[in-house]
């Protein structure tokens, strides 16, 4: 054999068998009579068979054991053909297909009530959860191995564009028995005396900055360690103090220890795509996102933070580990 079988020859080769003719082939196909007839000797010679018994006149054909055989292959081949074309369609259209988005088990409630939202109105279109770091979850989308990623604190990156979706707020824990537990909202200026202890700013500058700015004149307090060691510490300290993280789930459970979400400052939590359009499937990803922060939910597509010329504190470019 020669060139590849091609799939027009397969849809003529489908019709005319169907309609046991090349004057109503033609027709069905809105192909010239001719053209359906050299596209049919064309792959009569590529296959090395004879696929139908031509009459008098040549508009009558018959199939023969060669091309009843094949007319089952044929029709699958074409089927399989549309098949493809209305996938692609549908990916093109954001209505099917998949979406790779970087995440975080912190952020779990949200991005699954938004999967729920968006599987009711796009079944077909599918969202891929990939867990990691949060510089690792910039670098993938930099590099196009996620779609998306979900990130806290961002203002900027270089490479990335944001949308903001929602605004979280952080988290103190302080001992359960302290008269500032039995706020449900504590202000973090109400904080300010109690030893903080918090992250050191090499650790995560983001957090540091977004805490300090919001309690002017904090009071230093025993070294934060990690969060499991830390939160133990202030449970058991003689002298209370306290400390301030992004969400977690779930909670640690300890009686000893009261958490309570602050009333400011509030967390950005972003989608970082690459610059450019939106593909329209993480286009309703974002609208479900979006959706998940509003009782309204709005139709309309969020457009991009732009980057400032300055990054204003407390929101710094850097990404902050989760």
């Amino acid at each position: 054999m020669g060139a590849a079988v091609e799939l027009r020859q397969l849809e003529h080769f489908v019709a005319v068998a169907e309609e046991l003719g090349f004057g109503r082939a033609a027709e069905r196909l809105e192909a010239p009579e001719a053209e359906v007839g050299r596209r049919i000797d064309a792959l009569e010679k590529e296959l090395g068979l004879r696929l139908f018994e031509r009459g008098a006149p040549r508009r009558h054909v018959r199939l023969t054991a060669a091309g009843e055989r094949l007319l089952p292959e044929a029709r699958a081949a074409v089927a399989a053909a549309e098949r493809v074309r209305e996938t692609a369609e549908g990916i093109a259209a954001g209505t099917e297909g998949i979406v790779r988005l970087g995440t975080s088990r912190a952020f779990a409630d949200r991005v699954y009530r938004a999967l729920g939202a968006l599987a009711e109105r796009r079944p077909r279109l599918r969202v891929r959860l990939e867990r990691a770091p949060q510089e690792g979850r910039l670098a993938a989308v930099r590099s196009g191995t996620f779609d998306a990623a979900l990130v806290r604190t961002v203002c900027r990156a270089d490479g990335i564009a944001l949308y903001p979706v929602w605004t979280e707020p952080l988290l103190a824990a302080l001992p359960a028995g302290h008269p500032l537990a039995a706020l449900d909202e504590p202000h973090p200026a109400r904080l300010a005396r109690l030893p903080l202890r918090l992250a050191p700013r090499e650790a995560n500058p983001a957090l540091h900055d977004l805490v300090t700015a919001a309690v002017p004149g904090w009071t230093p307090g025993p070294p934060f360690t990690t969060l499991a060691a830390t939160l133990d510490d202030l449970a058991s300290a003689a002298e209370p103090s306290w400390t301030v993280f992004h969400p977690v789930v779930p909670l640690p459970r300890d009686r000893r220890l009261a958490f309570r979400p602050l009333r400011a400052p509030r967390v950005p939590v972003s989608l970082a795509v690459r610059p450019g359009r939106l593909a329209p499937a993480v286009a309703a990803l974002l609208e479900a996102l979006t959706a998940t922060a509003d009782p309204m939910p709005s139709h309309r597509t969020p457009r991009p933070r732009p980057a400032p010329a300055q990054a204003p504190p407390p929101c710094t470019a850097r990404a902050t580990p989760t």
